[in-house]
C-alpha cells in the first residue's frame, strides 16, 4: 500500500501542487525555506488530526490562518491522496480528500471522501461522503455483484464537524476502505530525529519501532537482539563496515533497572556508553536500526539524513532507503547532498522552488536539459551542485 499521488492546495507555501506516480524512494531538494519541511510536516498534520481532530492539528501549527497560504484565508485546505490498496484480491485506486475551511471563525471538515471503482468502467464510488459532520458510508462496499444503487449505506453524524470520518469509521472492519486508510496514516512515521534524545538511557521495558524522536534507540537495539538476532547481527555488521573501530554494539541493563547503549572499539579494553561516543555513530545506528526494521513503517519521512554521517557513507545510506522500499515501506527523503542524489535515480528527485512566496514542485526527469545530461552520462548530485536545477541552488 502506497502513495501514488498527492496534490496540496492552500497548505502554507504549496498554493496548489500535484505530485503525480511517485515511487518508492522520492528524494526532495530545494532551497533552504522552499518547503521540504512543509511538505513532510502534511503528513505529520493528518496524523495529529486524526489522532485529536482538525482544529487541535491546526493549533499546534499556530492555527488555520498561520497553516493556509497567505492571501487564501477565505479559501479552503484541500489535501487529495491516492494509494493501492487489495480489496476483495483486487489492487485497487483509491481517493482520499480533505477540505478544510473556516465556518463561524471555526476550522471544519467542510468535506470528506473516499472513494475507488468497483469495476473496471464507470466513475470511482464514494463509499465515504461527509460534509460538516454528516455523512455516510458503505457497509457491503465488497458486494461487487451488486448494483451501485443497492450498497447499504449507514448514515452518521459525528460529535463535532472538526473530526475526521476515517477516525471513527476507521476502527471497523466492515468499512474496509477507511479502515484500511487509518492503519496507514497511523503507521506513519515522520522523523524528528535528535541526537540527544538518542543517547538517553531507558527504563527497561519494550519497544518493537523507533520513535520518531530516536529517544527510544536502547530500547530498540534490546528488542532486535532479543527478537531479532539475524536483523540485529545484520545491523552490527554494517556498523563495522561503516564506523572505524565499532566492533560491538549491546544494550545493557544497568543495576537501577535501566538500559543504556554501550559501543565496543576494538582498540580499547571497555566499551564507551552512548553519551561519549560521536554524533556520527550514534545517527548511523539510529538508521541502521529503522531501516532494518523487520516491520516497515507503510509511510516513512527523513530530513537531511546527511547531517553528522560523513559524504562518503551516502551511497550505502541511499541504498538503505531503497531497500527498504523494496520491503513495502514508500520512503521520502529532503537532502542537500550531492553524494546522496549522485546515488539516486533522476525520476526520484523533486526539486521545489520558490518564488513570490508560493512553491511549486517539478520531477526532475521531466526536465529535459536534465533528462539528457544524466543520459550522457552526468551524474544528477554533479548537476545539483552546478545550480542546473533551477531555484534550487545550494
Amino acid at each position: 500500500m502506497k502513495l501514488e499521488s498527492l496534490t496540496i492546495k492552500n497548505y502554507r507555501v504549496f498554493q496548489d501542487v500535484k505530485l503525480r506516480k511517485m515511487p518508492g524512494l522520492c528524494v526532495f531538494v530545494g532551497a533552504n525555506g522552499s518547503g521540504k519541511s512543509t511538505l513532510f510536516d502534511l503528513f505529520g498534520f493528518l496524523k495529529d488530526a486524526l489522532a485529536g481532530n482538525v482544529r487541535t492539528a491546526l493549533q499546534k501549527r499556530g492555527g488555520f490562518k498561520e497553516v493556509v497560504t497567505r492571501g487564501c484565508e477565505d479559501q479552503s485546505i484541500e489535501f487529495v491522496l491516492q494509494f493501492r490498496l487489495e480489496i476483495s484480491g483486487v489492487e485497487r485506486l483509491v481517493t482520499y480528500l480533505l477540505d478544510i475551511c473556516l465556518k463561524g471563525n471555526r476550522p471544519v471538515v467542510a468535506r470528506e471522501i473516499l472513494r475507488y471503482k468497483r469495476g473496471s468502467h464507470g466513475s470511482p464510488y464514494h463509499f465515504l461522503d461527509f460534509r460538516n459532520g454528516s455523512g455516510y458510508a458503505i457497509l457491503n462496499e465488497e458486494d461487487f455483484n451488486k448494483k451501485d444503487s443497492e450498497l447499504d449505506r449507514e448514515e452518521q453524524t459525528l460529535d463535532s464537524p472538526d473530526i475526521l470520518a476515517v477516525k471513527g469509521l476507521g476502527q471497523f472492519q466492515r468499512f474496509k476502505a477507511a479502515n484500511a486508510f487509518r492503519q496507514l496514516i497511523e503507521n506513519w512515521h515522520v522523523s524528528d530525529f535528535h541526537i540527544s534524545d538518542a543517547r538517553m538511557t531507558n527504563d527497561a521495558g519494550y519497544a518493537e519501532h523507533l520513535s520518531s524522536r530516536g529517544d527510544n534507540t536502547a530500547l530498540v537495539a534490546q528488542y532486535l537482539y532479543e527478537q531479532h538476532p539475524d536483523v540485529f547481527a545484520a545491523v552490527l555488521e554494517k556498523m563495522k563496515q561503516r564506523v572505524p573501530g565499532v566492533e560491538h554494539v549491546e544494550a545493557a541493563e544497568t543495576d537501577d533497572g535501566r538500559i543504556v547503549l554501550k559501543f565496543q572499539d576494538g582498540s580499547f579494553k571497555d566499551p564507551f556508553i552512548a553519551r561519549y561516543v560521536s554524533d556520527g555513530t550514534i545517527k548511523m545506528f539510529a538508521y541502521l536500526l529503522l531501516l532494518n526494521d523487520p516491520s516497515p513503517h507503510p509511510l516513512l519521512c527523513v530530513e537531511e539524513p546527511e547531517n553528522q554521517l560523513y559524504p562518503s557513507l551516502m551511497p550505502e545510506l541511499a541504498e538503505e532507503f531503497r531497500e527498504y522500499s523494496d520491503r513495502g515501506g514508500q520512503v521520502m527523503v529532503s537532502s542537500h547532498s550531492p553524494d546522496m542524489l549522485n546515488s539516486i535515480a533522476l525520476d526520484e528527485i523533486f526539486w521545489l522552488k520558490k518564488k513570490d512566496g508560493v512553491s511549486t514542485i517539478q520531477r526532475a526527469s521531466d526536465n529535459a536539459l536534465l533528462a539528457n545530461l544524466v543520459k550522457g552520462g552526468d551524474l544528477p548530485g554533479a548537476l545539483w551542485k552546478q545550480g542546473l536545477f533551477d531555484g534550487a541552488n545550494p
